[in-house]
């Protein structure tokens, strides 16, 4: 789920963007600073959205740059269990498929990725045996998170499942959709 985040930090500015506005010149080094953290209390943070307060600038003797209190916005990544995600699926290999999902790539496993027995073939797909179904790098999926683990915050883990109604490649459940109305349909001819 994607949040908007108050927060307040210490923000130095170093002498080469003294000659920017106060406001444009923190904005970017909260970028710099905030940009890409991964905390288990916030999740990913994506960017720094608003400056809502600068205190007065101090100097630090010896330092030379101003540093400044600052409340600002910052919009964030967390991901929840249940959460039904939209992504594009990044990479297969033989143990399942990686789905971008904006600020961070889940993993699915081969066991969730169709009910079905899945074949892996060396061109980078993944085909159920009985229903034909086949998943390729670019296919635009929707999948539920089923497990999130910060315990590497360089390395955090997103555990994703498709093997669910209305779940899996979008193509899927299109096709799902008109084989049901064509049923109804014929159900109604008759």
């Amino acid at each position: 789920m994607f949040y908007e985040i108050k927060a307040k930090s210490h923000v130095r500015i170093p002498p080469s963007l003294l000659n920017k506005e106060t406001e444009t010149a923190v904005l970017l080094r909260l970028n710099e600073q905030f940009e890409g953290y991964i905390s288990s209390d916030v999740g990913f943070v994506v960017c720094v959205t608003e400056v809502l307060n600068i205190g007065d600038g101090i100097i630090i003797p010896g330092d030379g740059a101003p540093f400044y209190e600052t409340e600002f916005k910052m919009l964030t990544y967390l991901p929840e269990l249940q959460e039904l995600v939209l992504g594009k699926i990044t990479d297969i290999t033989n143990f399942g498929a990686f789905i971008n999902m904006g600020p961070i790539d889940g993993m699915i496993h081969v066991s969730q990725t169709m009910d079905d027995f899945i074949s892996f073939s060396k061109e980078k797909t993944l085909t159920g045996k009985e229903s034909k179904k086949v998943l390729k790098v670019n296919d635009k999926c929707r999948a539920r998170v089923i497990a999130v683990s910060f315990k590497d915050l360089t390395n955090p883990k997103i555990g994703l499942t498709m093997r669910q109604p209305g779940l899996g490649n979008v193509k899927w459940a299109d096709e799902e959709e008109k084989k049901a109305a064509k049923k109804s349909k014929d159900k109604g001819n008759k």
